[in-house]
C-alpha cells in the first residue's frame, strides 16, 4: 500500500438492524483527498446475502439507528465545515431531514422505546464563547479561571465552559406538512427556543441537565420514563477521573446518580437497563485506592439489581470490555452484548444477569460494533484483509455480508500478518505479529511499538503495517507487558517500573523473530512508535544501540513536565512512574537522552494536549545540542489523533516523511535512498 491510497480505506460504524430482521444499516467512512476530510454515507445491507445499496449521499453521514417501529432511520450528518446534526430519513425511503441546529453539534443519541422521542448529548457553550455571541472570536473571549485539575481534553479543548448536556426532542410526524413536531407533545416555551431553530422550523429540543459535568452515551429505560447517561463526578467537588450512572426523567422532572455500591465500578463506561426493567447492565472498572489508579485494570461487566440494590460482577476475571464500551447492547433474549479484547482480538460476548457468559464471535477478527434483533446478530469487524466489513454471527463464527475493501484490495494486495509468539529474556511469552513484504528477503526490519500502554496490537488490517510492508520493510508488532488483552497482571507489570520488562519484551520479540524468520535482516533494524510507543522508542535507543534509526512520535518523554502540561498529566505519570521526582527521572527518556546516538526523527502535532508539543521540542533540542542526527516534523492544526483521524493530506504527508526517513537510513528497492551525486 502507498500513502496515496489512503482514500481507499473504508471503516464502518456499528450496524443497526431493522426491527423486521431483514436488513441492517451502517455508515461507511473514508478519507477523501479532494475534500481533505473524512466523508461517508449510510448503506443498507440485506441479511439474506443481497447486494448492499447506498441510502444517503451527505458529506459525512454517521451513527445510524433505526427506530423501534422501523419507520425511521436516525443518523448524524455533518456538512464540509459543519458540526454533526441529527437527521431523520423514513426507512421506506425519502429525503433526509436535519432536525437539530446545535452550535457545537450533536455527539450521541438514542431512540425512545416508543419511537416518539430522541435523547441526545450536545455541548452547551458558555455565553460569549465558541461563537455563541456574534463578533466575539476566540481571541476576544474573556479569560478562563481554572479551579480544578480536570479542565481540558485533547481534541475538544477546554471543557468547563462547554459541558456536554442531555437533551430530548419529539420526533416529527412523518406525514405532517410542514415538518413540525407531532401534536400533543410537550414543547418548550417559545422564549427558550434558540433563534436558529425558530427560524428554520426545527423541532425544539428540551435541555434536561445543566450541571457542570459532561454526560455521554444516553439510553432509555424500556418504559421510556428514564434516560441513563455515563456522567462525570463534579470536578469542582473532587479531582477524579471516575464516572457514574446518572438517571434523568425523560420529562426533565429529576436527575440523580445511581449508587452501585462497589469500588469496582468507580469508572463507569457504559450502562443499559435490562429489557424487563429489573436492573442495569454496567461496564466499569476500578480506580484503586487513590481514585486515579487506572493502570491496567480490566473493564468488567456488572449487574445492578433494582430489587436488592446489589451490584455483582458477571464477567470472568480476564474479560476486558474496554475496547469499545459504547457498543454495549441488550439482546432480545435478555442478555447483554459487549466487545471484549483478548490476545490481539476483539470478541463479541453475551452475558446474563444471573451470571454465565457466551462468546458469540471469536477467531482472528476485531469486532468493532454489534446489534441484534430477534436472534439476528450483526457485527462490524476488521480482519487481516479488510479494515471494515459487516457479518452475520452464526454458531461462533462470522459470515461476511459486504466487501467494502474491494477497491483497497484492488489497489494494494494486503500483506497478511504472521501470528508469532516470541520470548523475553526472563522466559515470558511475547505475543505479536510479523508482516512481511513481497519477495524473499532479507528485508530491513521496523519494530513498531503501540501506544497506551494499556492497548493492544491485533492481527487485523493496519494501515501503518501495510504502508511499511509496501515499501519493502518487514514490520514487527507485539504486545509487551503493560498491554491490554492478556490479564491484569500482564497490564500492571510496568506500574512503577516503566522501561523495564516492557523493554525486555520488545527486544526479546525482535531477537525471537530474527531467529524464526530467515527473511529478516538483523543488521538493518529500525524502531518507531507513538505516544507510549514514542516513550518506549526513546527509552530503547538510550539503552540499546542496535537500531540504525528511530522515529519518536507524539511521545510521553518527560514525566516531570508532563504533570502540568498534559490534559492527563495530573494523574497519568504519577500512577505509572510514582509521584516523586527521583522515580519519575529514573523512568524518563529525557533523563537519559545523553546516552542516545541513534539518528532520530521526532514527529508531533501542534495542538496535541495529550502529549504536549513541549515534550517533542525539548527532546529534539536535547538531541541536537548533543550532536545526534535529528529532525523535528511538526503538523499544524492536528492533535494527538493525527495518525488515526488527522486530515487526509496530513496523514499522507506523515507517511511520506516517515518513508523518506527510512529511505535515508534503511533504503529498500521499493523505497530507495536519495540518488548519489
Amino acid at each position: 500500500m502507498k500513502p496515496t491510497q489512503l482514500d481507499a480505506i473504508v471503516t464502518l460504524s456499528a450496524p443497526t438492524v431493522h426491527p423486521s430482521g431483514s436488513r441492517c444499516a451502517v455508515a461507511a467512512t473514508r478519507p477523501d483527498f479532494r475534500a481533505d476530510a473524512p466523508v461517508g454515507q449510510l448503506w443498507e445491507v440485506p441479511l439474506d446475502g443481497g447486494a448492499p445499496r447506498r441510502l444517503t449521499r451527505g458529506f459525512r453521514d454517521t451513527a445510524p439507528q433505526y427506530s423501534s417501529d422501523g419507520a425511521w432511520l436516525a443518523f448524524l450528518r455533518a456538512a464540509a465545515e459543519g458540526r454533526p446534526q441529527l437527521c431523520l430519513v423514513e426507512a421506506r425511503g425519502g429525503e433526509p431531514r436535519v432536525i437539530t441546529n446545535r452550535l457545537l453539534g450533536v455527539e450521541q443519541f438514542a431512540w425512545s422505546p416508543d419511537a416518539t422521542q430522541i435523547a441526545f448529548t450536545s455541548r452547551e457553550p458558555e455565553a460569549g464563547r465558541y461563537g455563541s455571541t456574534e463578533g466575539v472570536g476566540a481571541r476576544a473571549e474573556d479569560p478562563r479561571l481554572v479551579t480544578h485539575l480536570n479542565y481540558r481534553v485533547n481534541g475538544p479543548g477546554y471543557t468547563g465552559d462547554q459541558r456536554s448536556q442531555l437533551f430530548v426532542l419529539d420526533v416529527p410526524d412523518a406525514d405532517a406538512e410542514p415538518f413540525v413536531a407531532a401534536k400533543g407533545r410537550a414543547k418548550a416555551a417559545e422564549a427558550d427556543t434558540p433563534a436558529a431553530e425558530r427560524e428554520n422550523g426545527l423541532p425544539t429540543p428540551r435541555q434536561l441537565t445543566s450541571s457542570g459535568v459532561d454526560h455521554s452515551l444516553p439510553s432509555f429505560s424500556p418504559d421510556g420514563a428514564w434516560i441513563y447517561t455515563v456522567s462525570q463526578f463534579d470536578p469542582a467537588d473532587v479531582d477524579t477521573i471516575g464516572s457514574r450512572v446518572v438517571r434523568t426523567a425523560s420529562g426533565g422532572e429529576s436527575s440523580a446518580p445511581i449508587e452501585l455500591g462497589t469500588p469496582d465500578t468507580a469508572s463507569v463506561q457504559a450502562v443499559r437497563e435490562a429489557a424487563d426493567g429489573s436492573g442495569l447492565f454496567v461496564l466499569a472498572s476500578t480506580l484503586g485506592e487513590s481514585g486515579t489508579d487506572f493502570v491496567g485494570w480490566n473493564t468488567h461487566a456488572f449487574w445492578h439489581d433494582f430489587a436488592t440494590g446489589s451490584t455483582v460482577r458477571v464477567s470472568e476475571q480476564d474479560d476486558d470490555f474496554g475496547e469499545a464500551p459504547g457498543a454495549l447492547r441488550v439482546a432480545a433474549d435478555g442478555r447483554a452484548l459487549a466487545i471484549g479484547r483478548r490476545r490481539g482480538t476483539a470478541r463479541l460476548v453475551a452475558f446474563a444477569p444471573a451470571g454465565g457468559r457466551e462468546v458469540l464471535a471469536d477467531g482472528d477478527v476485531v469486532v468493532t460494533g454489534a446489534d441484534s434483533v430477534d436472534g439476528a446478530v450483526v457485527v462490524s469487524y476488521a480482519d487481516a484483509t479488510a479494515p471494515g466489513e459487516l457479518a452475520l454471527v452464526r454458531e461462533g463464527s462470522v459470515e461476511r455480508l459486504t466487501d467494502f475493501a474491494a477497491t483497497l484490495r484492488d489497489e494494494a494486495t494486503p500483506r497478511v500478518p504472521h501470528e508469532f509468539t516470541g520470548k523475553s529474556p526472563d522466559g515470558t511469552p511475547v505475543h505479536g505479529w510479523v508482516v512481511l513484504p513481497e519477495g524473499t528477503g532479507p528485508f530491513p526490519v521496523l519494530l513498531n511499538i503501540h501506544g497506551g500502554p494499556f492497548a493492544q496490537y491485533t492481527g487485523a488490517w493496519f494501515d501503518e503495517a501495510q504502508v511499511y510492508a509496501g515499501a519493502g520493510y518487514a514490520v514487527l508488532m507485539c504486545n509487551p507487558r503493560g498491554a491490554a488483552g492478556y490479564g491484569e497482571d500482564h497490564a500492571r507489570a510496568i506500574k512503577g517500573r516503566m522501561g523495564s520488562v516492557d523493554l525486555e519484551d520488545v527486544l526479546g520479540f525482535v531477537d525471537s523473530a530474527l531467529a524464526e524468520f530467515p527473511e529478516l535482516d538483523g543488521e538493518r533494524l529500525g524502531v518507531m512508535g507513538g505516544s507510549y510507543g514514542g516513550y518506549l522508542t526513546a527509552w530503547t535507543i538510550a539503552h540499546d544501540h542496535r537500531f540504525r534509526a528511530a522515529i519518536v512520535e507524539r511521545g510521553f518523554l518527560d514525566p516531570v513536565s508532563f504533570v502540568g502540561s498534559s490534559d492527563i498529566g495530573w494523574f497519568f505519570p504519577g500512577e505509572y512512574t510514582g509521584w516523586d521526582v527521583e522515580s519519575m527521572n529514573a523512568q524518563s527518556p529525557m533523563a537519559c537522552v545523553d546516552a542516545v546516538t541513534t539518528p532520530t526523527l521526532v514527529v508531533h502535532s501542534e495542538e496535541d494536549w495529550r502529549c504536549p508539543i513541549e515534550q517533542a521540542q525539548r527532546y529534539y533540542a536535547a538531541l541536537r545540542l548533543r550532536g545526534v542526527e535529528t529532525k523535528l516534523l511538526v503538523f499544524p492544526g492536528e492533535n494527538h489523533e493525527l495518525s488515526r483521524s488527522g486530515t487526509p493530506h496530513h496523514r499522507k504527508l506523515r507517511f511520506e516523511h516517515i518513508l523518506r526517513w527510512w529511505a535515508q537510513h534503511l533504503p529498500t528497492d521499493a523505497n530507495p535512498g536519495p540518488a548519489e551525486g
